[in-house]
């Protein structure tokens, strides 16, 4: 599968500049344009500039960057073919290979001789486990997280309800993912499903057999309480085409909308509000419908960010369910995502939070977000939620 590309990608904020990660995807995207072989005087360029500082073992340096170079080509290389992912090379590759001629220099300055070289040969091969690990395992390692609430309006004679959150499939083609994600949810069968956007890749937007992907997908997805949808982020669920992947379906798109759900004596205030990178008009989008709002209701919004949460405490939402920073895809230990896509940072960037009587969810999603950004999660594995409400 090949993603087709469309000649602009649109800014992600409300005045027409982009975020410093949407624009990293942007320029990144550029680059996976370049075939690697095309490069080939790059990276034997590279190779030479990693063994440059070792003198007398500067040969041996410059084949061990070569050789891990060509490890992570082959690494790489192979993810579509095995239909796995489906991102660029080329940048990713390059990221690596910066890495290792960092760390190579580092060890020429802190350890010049054979011993440093043969630890920088060590954590060179370290990288080489992390970044297959990464790539090939951890976005395939889909987990259920459990999670409870106990809203204040449940009575005894009111039987649980059980909701399952998906957010964020990125769908770029059937991968082993998309087939656990279904598997999944026949095994919970849940009562209500709820999906808090981004459905395409970034890559795959506007490729027909990307949306047709996307829209078999979302067929499989039953439940007896509905199927309920909200928009993500407008750059990957475009307008034009969202209609299009929902057309048909037995899916409730939930556009700045409301739906009350019965269930026993409890109704559910189920809230979706659509993401437009615009505060102001999202929020007014909430305080409207939370005016409707039953005072004897459970409510329960979706929106694709966590954003919204100071408004959503200070409103008395309940529970609010959201994704988008994907948990950063890429956390380090202690310190966690290297970024979040979040107007707040790293404040809310994935799992549980409580402000005053609201419940915040943020889920690490499913998918990855596409152009050259590499198809890789690391600490941060897929999930689905599933809810018990009691």
């Amino acid at each position: 599968m090949t993603p087709s590309t469309h000649p602009s990608i649109p800014p992600d904020r409300a005045d027409g500049r982009s975020s410093f990660v949407h624009l990293a995807l942007i320029v990144t995207g550029v680059l996976g344009r370049i075939a690697p072989l095309t490069l080939l005087p790059t990276w034997a360029a590279l190779a030479a500039i990693a063994g440059w500082p070792w003198q007398t073992l500067r040969l041996p340096a410059i084949g061990i960057c070569a050789g891990f170079v060509i490890v992570d080509w082959a690494m790489l290389g192979l993810l579509p073919v095995k239909q796995r992912s489906w991102g660029p090379v080329t940048p990713s590759l390059l990221g690596l290979t910066l890495v290792r001629v960092l760390l190579s220099w580092i060890g020429a300055w802190l350890i010049p001789n054979a011993a440093g070289l043969a630890i920088v040969a060590i954590l060179n091969l370290l990288l080489s486990a992390a970044a297959t690990y990464a790539t090939w395992i951890e976005p395939f390692r889909l987990g259920v997280t459990q999670q409870t609430h106990h809203p204040p309006q449940w009575n005894e004679s009111t039987p649980p309800l059980r909701v399952l959150h998906i957010s964020d499939l990125h769908f770029e083609g059937q991968s082993p993912r998309e087939d656990t994600l279904l598997a999944q949810v026949a095994a919970l069968a849940p009562d209500l499903i709820l999906l808090t956007g981004d459905y395409l890749n970034l890559s795959s937007v506007y490729d027909p057999t990307a949306q047709a992907g996307t829209r078999a997908l979302l067929a499989h997805l039953h439940a007896p309480f509905g199927v309920y949808a909200i928009t993500g982020s407008p750059v990957v669920d475009v307008p034009g085409h969202v209609p299009e992947i929902f057309a048909g379906m037995r899916l409730h798109w939930l556009d700045d909308e409301a739906q009350i759900i019965q269930h026993g004596a409890v109704r559910i205030y189920l809230l979706g509000v659509r993401t437009t990178y615009d505060e102001a008009r999202d929020t007014a989008a909430l305080q409207r419908l939370m005016q409707s709002a039953p005072p004897d209701a459970v409510s329960l919004l979706l929106y694709h960010t966590p954003d919204l949460m100071p408004m959503a405490a200070e409103l008395g939402v309940q529970l609010y369910l959201c994704g988008h920073t994907h948990g950063g895809q890429l956390r380090l230990p202690l310190y966690g995502a290297l970024a979040t896509s979040s107007r707040w940072g790293k404040k809310y960037e994935m799992g549980l939070y409580r402000e005053a009587n609201t419940t915040l969810y943020v889920s690490r999603g499913l998918g990855m977000e596409g152009l050259g950004a590499p198809r890789a999660r690391f600490l941060a594995p897929p999930e689905i939620i599933l809810w018990t409400l009691h």
